[in-house]
């Protein structure tokens, strides 16, 4: 277990480069973020009118909005991927500017705190992930406009922290307020929902109650289908009507940012796993998951591996004898990933 101490105090006065190691905060986020920061770091010209003032300081909050996301995602892609000492120092720099933007008590912190909360538990740092939970819930206490994405985000977080003490009728709790809360903000059957579902079905598996496990994962899976067969969709007609699609469309066609293309990666392979070591195999259930995962990384454009899951799924398929039109679909979804590759889209 790393024993790296990554801290970041409650006031916004530390730099980042006296908290992380310089390495790993370059490996990590500033190669990719060091041009963005030179408008930032240059001093504010001298403008002739109020008017060109104000568009000036409306670009400077859109510059820093952007590295606000931009390192947002990158630090969730590392957290769902397990990289954990490289998701923190993405995960300061997106605290740090937040506080620039929005002062030191804004409820716009919670969700880098969450990061690191979540990193450090990755870390086996479960004091220092209680200390960023506490500042996150705080904050969130004092707010007065706290949105349900961000109520949902915090209960979550508490809820992993709660599996990580192996406090499982907490850790139920707040991954029950986290699905609410997360219905509410984007609907029962919304992907960014579906995390929630998913940790509560680690709980039971945790508890071995493996019915309620299987359920909640199938739920999951269906969640996951769903959104990635309507993209699928999309794209299949596109080709059948030969409809000349820009590249640019391709180069992410999921719809997704890198770091729910992750989450979607880690959530899924571990369902698989689940399915292939339970010691009920239900093929059917396996070879769903798996066209699941067929979709996605064809949409993502990464075709061998799209190509390594059909096969997989057409030999389950066909061991298993599940019926003619199960096979059939998975063979049309080999068959156009075998000739995206003999052709790729540029």
């Amino acid at each position: 277990m790393s024993s790296t101490r990554w801290r970041f105090p409650g006031g916004a006065g530390s730099a980042v480069s006296g908290v992380v190691h310089q390495k790993a905060d370059w490996h990590s986020i500033h190669e990719k973020i060091c041009q963005l920061l030179i408008p930032l770091r240059t001093s504010m010209p001298f403008y002739n009118s109020e008017e060109e003032r104000q568009h000036g300081l409306q670009q400077l909050q859109r510059r820093q909005k952007h590295l606000i996301e931009f390192c947002y995602t990158v630090s969730q892609k590392y957290l769902f991927e397990g990289k954990y000492e490289d998701a923190v120092p993405a995960a300061l720099h997106s605290l740090r500017f937040r506080m620039a933007m929005h002062g030191l008590s804004s409820v716009e912190l919670v969700p880098a705190y969450l990061l690191l909360a979540e990193a450090s538990l990755g870390l086996g740092q479960i004091v220092q992930a209680e200390e960023y939970l506490s500042q996150a819930q705080w904050t969130v206490l004092k707010s007065t406009d706290c949105s349900n994405a961000t109520y949902s985000l915090l209960h979550r977080n508490l809820g992993l922290l709660y599996m990580a003490k192996e406090n499982y009728e907490e850790a139920r709790y707040h991954l029950a307020n986290d699905i609410y809360f997360a219905s509410c903000a984007f609907g029962t059957e919304d992907i960014r929902t579906s995390g929630g579902y998913f940790h509560l079905a680690n709980i039971f598996c945790s508890l071995k109650k493996l019915d309620l496990a299987d359920t909640l994962y199938t739920k999951v899976s269906e969640i996951w289908h769903k959104y990635l067969d309507d993209h699928y969709q999309v794209l299949s007609q596109a080709r059948i009507q030969q409809i000349d699609l820009l590249g640019k469309q391709f180069v992410n066609d999921t719809g997704l940012d890198e770091a729910q293309e992750a989450e979607a990666i880690q959530i899924l392979t571990s369902i698989l796993n689940f399915r292939e070591s339970a010691p009920d195999k239900a093929p059917q259930k396996t070879a769903f998951v798996l066209k699941t995962l067929i979709m996605l990384y064809y949409q993502m454009m990464k075709s061998s591996k799209a190509q390594e899951y059909a096969m997989r799924a057409l030999t389950l398929a066909k061991d298993q004898q599940l019926n003619v039109q199960e096979q059939k679909s998975i063979q049309e979804l080999l068959t156009l990933i075998s000739a995206e590759e003999d052709c790729p889209i540029s």
